[in-house]
Formats: C-alpha cells, structure tokens, sequence
C-alpha cells in the first residue's frame, strides 16, 4: 500500500503540508521553536504550509476530521505524543478512514516527552539529542521526504471504548510518572525525574491479569469469533473481553506488578531510549512488565540506565521482555492509571492488537542516502 499520492514513499517535491501546532504543549514555545528552527528549512526545501494553532484538548481531532485532506501532501504534528495520537484517532473516526489514514504524517517535537519523534530520529541514525537539536533532525527527515510504513495499535476496552495507539499504552508506575508529572511539563524532559523520584518513594503495587500473543503463535492461529469495531480494521487476534484468551495465548501466572508497558517503538521519551532491541518488525510491539518483588534501588538503576538504553544488561529478574502481537490486561482494581500515547484512560480491561504497516510517516533510514541538505546559515545570535 502506498501513501495516497506519494508514489515509491516519497512526498512530492515542491509540497503542500497542513502543519497542525499546540502552543502550549512543553514549555510553551512550540509557536516560538517552529517559526525559529522549521520555518526557514521548509521555505528552502520548497515545502509551503498552513499552519494551525489548537486551541484546547481533542481540537486536533476535530480539525482533521472535518479537513479536506485533498489539499495536502502531508499532516506535520508538532506537539507531544498526545497531538499525533488525536490526530490518528481523528482520521479513523472519519467515513473515510480507509483512504485518510493514508494521509503521510510528520511529528516534530515540540512537548516534554516527544517519545515518537526521538524514536524516528533513532531510526535515521542521528545520535540521541534533545530540545532544539532533536527539532532541527525531525525538520531535516521532513525536507527529505523519505517516508516509511508504521504499525498501528487497536484498543479495546471492557466499556466498549475504540481507540487507536501510535506508540504505547503503559499501566503502573510508567503511567504513574507520565501523568502525575503533567503539572510540571514547563519543566521539560526533567518533569519525569521528578515523577520517577517521587513514584519510587511512595512504590505501589498493582495487581491484575496480564496475557498476551506471542510472535511465535500467531503466525497460524486466529481467532474463531473476532472482537470486530463498527469501523477500523478487523482484530483476527481478539476475543470479546467478557470471554477468556485463546488456549494459545500465553498467561502470566503472577497478577502482582510494578509496571506494564505495550510500546510500538523505541524511547518512551527523547531520554528513555526503553526498547534497545531495535525497531519492531510489521505487526509486532514490545511488551514489558516488571513484577512485584523489586527493589526501589534496583527499579532506580533500571530507569537511570534505560537512558542510554542499557537497562536490559542488568538481567534483572523481575524485568520481563516479549515480542507480541495482541495483548489483555485486566486490573482487579481501580488502583493506577492508564496512559494511551500519553493521554489518560479510565482503567478498566482493555486488550489490543497490532496492525502491520498501517499508516504512513516521514523516517528517515539508516541506508537511505539523503536527497536534500540545506544551505549554512548562520546561527541566530540569541537563544529564546
């Protein structure tokens, strides 16, 4: 399937982008970064663009929705994770789904976690950067054109909620950090280590039912009676909730856990490079999930080392890593929260499953020689 309009996975040269901008995502400068580090490397590489401010939550969604993507060679998102995921959530939510989720994305960083842009500048090959550095690099991927398929997470949860993941949902301590440090995001990324230090002084213990579809079964095995949506894609993996997983599925015997994290790619945030192992493969996500039992010294040097993506040479036994393709996971109480993307969600049973290369977004690759550079300039003289 090739992006509607960008034959052999390149946009268009000159091209027209729909840029789609929270001004008060991170620190509040999203406007001031675009129009400083962006809009000078668009403007050479010929790439024209209307730009929208949101205005409040979902207001992303809305605009997308009722947009009319025939106007554009791309959708730019620069915000956090949580814009890019309103933006998807969008166009699977329009009557036209099938065709407008074909519609090349770009995200370029401009909140306090930005997991999915450090994620593709790892993919191209630059080196792990922040701020402004790590901007200029997601620019760069988008003046080159170069665009590459990506896996999609379909959610479902026990009170009939459909949605839509671009890059993981986390429960316990993760989603702990993520959401309680939202009141410190004009901290930037150090909202997090004041999350992860005060979440490791108060520990909680969450317990549920954790069962998942590892790669190795799924390649024969489907489901005989499909949980299927009103729209979207077809879940050949999943059972309704209210019945139990396939006999093939894998159930975790312990119910007592620190965490659980479903990711669809590499960092959890520009400074948590989580999944080392690499890229996933099409239809394929990472599970991980630590049981109860360790220790706030041991959970401490995971997450310190997890910066340079070393937490997994630890061989830490409450530290559990698989490649699936569908999940379940159903709390056994209220305790803890979910985080979608980013985004609160009631916690609740919810279970999913990861469609292969269902959508398209500017990557760079490793191998791929880049077609544009831009021209020196020189550097601004004050930083804002």
């Amino acid at each position: 399937m090739e992006p509607a309009g960008c034959p052999r996975g390149l946009l268009p040269r000159p091209c027209r982008v729909l840029v789609l901008l929270n001004p008060r995502s991170g620190r509040g400068k999203a406007l001031q970064l675009f129009q400083r580090f962006v809009q000078p490397l668009l403007e050479e590489a010929e790439i024209s663009f209307k730009l929208m401010l949101t205005e409040r939550q979902n207001h992303a969604r809305e605009l997308v929705c009722a947009e009319e993507l025939s106007h554009w060679d791309a959708l730019v998102v620069m915000s956090g994770d949580g814009l890019m995921h309103e933006v998807v959530n969008g166009l699977m939510s329009r009557p036209d789904w099938e065709t407008a989720i074909r519609k090349p994305l770009c995200s370029l960083p401009g909140g306090s976690g930005n997991a999915l842009a450090a994620s593709l500048n790892y993919y191209a090959g630059y080196e792990q950067v922040t701020s402004e550095a790590l901007l200029t690099n997601c620019t760069l991927l988008l003046c080159r054109r170069h665009l590459s398929p990506m896996n999609l997470l379909s959610l479902h949860t026990a009170s009939g909620l459909q949605l839509y993941s671009v890059l993981s949902l986390s429960w316990g301590f993760v989603a702990d950090v993520d959401l309680e440090s939202e009141k410190y995001r004009r901290l930037g990324e150090i909202r997090f280590t004041m999350g992860t230090i005060f979440r490791l002084a108060t520990l909680r213990i969450y317990r549920g039912q954790l069962a998942y579809l590892p790669v190795g079964n799924a390649a024969s095995e489907m489901s005989a009676s499909p949980a299927q949506a009103h729209k979207g894609p077809v879940d050949t993996y999943l059972v309704p909730l209210e019945e139990p997983v396939p006999s093939h599925w894998t159930v975790v015997p312990e119910q007592d856990f620190v965490l659980v994290l479903v990711l669809l790619h590499t960092h959890l945030s520009t400074e948590m490079f989580a999944a080392p192992m690499g890229r996933c493969e099409a239809g394929v996500m990472h599970l991980f999930y630590v049981r109860a039992g360790v220790s706030r010294a041991m959970l401490l040097r995971l997450f310190l080392a997890m910066q340079k993506g070393k937490h997994m040479d630890y061989n830490c036994p409450y530290l559990v890593h698989v490649p699936v393709v569908a999940f379940r996971l159903e709390p056994k109480n209220q305790r803890g929260m979910f985080s979608v993307d980013g985004e609160s969600m009631t916690c609740e049973a919810v279970q999913g499953q990861v469609h292969p290369n269902y959508f398209w977004m500017v990557c760079g690759s490793r191998d791929a020689p880049s077609s544009w550079e831009p021209q020196p300039r020189p550097s601004p003289e004050k930083p804002l």
